[in-house]
């Protein structure tokens, strides 16, 4: 619903604003068909990309607006919560794991990478400090601007790992070690992206495909180890669905260290709608209204 053309790395602000409001009616549309109003206890909408005073993407308001709508007309609370938060949620969900009130989540998408301190403050909300991620592309980016020199759709982490599952001979690709500033820890993917682009030439693309899912487990394991002690971590986002990064992580970051490392389902990892609706149930359940979903 949010069509980008082969060859493409995404869209312009503008235009994922266009087609946000242009298919918001169609997806109502169809939920009122599939369900009826049944029981709706609140509508949940996520305002922003992260729970902070500077976050922002157009897109975001389109949503809003049509929650906002929605939930008028059924006579229901509207709960606002964040994208980040969402996964977090959604990552929870789908895993067994009792983490407490307490634990470290990296958030690894096309818009994120992020290590964050998480304590829930209350139901359907996190209090989040950062402590590391990346300061130039983001683990998803790198993935789909070798998926497209690859020729592949964008997004492209789930037509990466098909191709990748039939290398052999994976490219091993350079990578610089993480960096320490200003009490956080920060990797790079500028260099991972340039080194894997060279290569294309002078491999097969299963074998280059492959190299990048290494290099990014590499990277983000490196990353972990530098920012915090081990415990638990949920790994959530979009690339956090990738076979190759879970299994790497379940071997390096293993329990006889003291690591808990935990994964949503590969579905709930790319869907942030699920943590969105549950972190409203969360708050309507508990009683709790809107607030301000920015963390103080």
């Amino acid at each position: 619903m949010l069509p980008v053309p082969i060859g493409q790395r995404g869209m312009r602000a503008s235009d994922a604003v266009f087609h946000h409001v242009k298919n918001l009616p169609d997806l109502y549309d169809r939920c009122v068909r599939e369900t009826g109003f049944v029981s709706y206890r609140a509508v949940s909408v996520s305002t922003k990309p992260r729970p902070t005073v500077e976050s922002y993407f157009p897109h975001f308001v389109a949503g809003l607006s049509s929650a906002e709508l929605i939930a008028t007309t059924l006579g229901v609370p509207l709960v606002r919560t964040t994208h980040q938060e969402g996964h977090i949620r959604a990552g929870l969900y789908g895993t067994s794991e009792d983490f407490g009130d307490r634990f470290h989540a990296l958030h690894i998408s096309g818009g994120t990478t992020e290590l964050l301190r998480v304590e829930r403050k209350s139901p359907g909300r996190f209090q989040m400090v950062l402590e590391g991620g990346s300061d130039d592309l983001f683990a998803g980016q790198f993935i789909d601007r070798i998926g497209v020199a690859l020729g592949l759709p964008f997004p492209s982490g789930k037509a990466l790992e098909e191709l990748a599952s039939h290398s052999s001979h994976p490219v091993m690709l350079p990578s610089s070690p993480p960096r320490k500033k200003a009490g956080t820890v920060w990797i790079s993917f500028s260099g991972l992206t340039t080194a894997a682009e060279r290569s294309i030439p002078d491999h097969q693309a299963q074998d280059v495909a492959r190299g990048v899912e290494v290099a990014l487990s590499r990277t983000l394991i490196a990353l972990v180890r530098s920012a915090m002690a081990p415990g638990p971590l949920l790994i959530v986002g979009g690339v956090a669905a990738n076979r190759q990064l879970r299994n790497d992580c379940d071997r390096e970051l293993n329990p006889d260290q003291g690591w808990r490392v935990r994964f949503g389902t590969p579905a709930l990892s790319r869907d942030n709608a699920v943590g969105v609706a549950l972190i409203g149930w969360d708050r309507i359940s508990a009683g709790k209204g809107d607030e301000d979903v920015t963390n103080s």
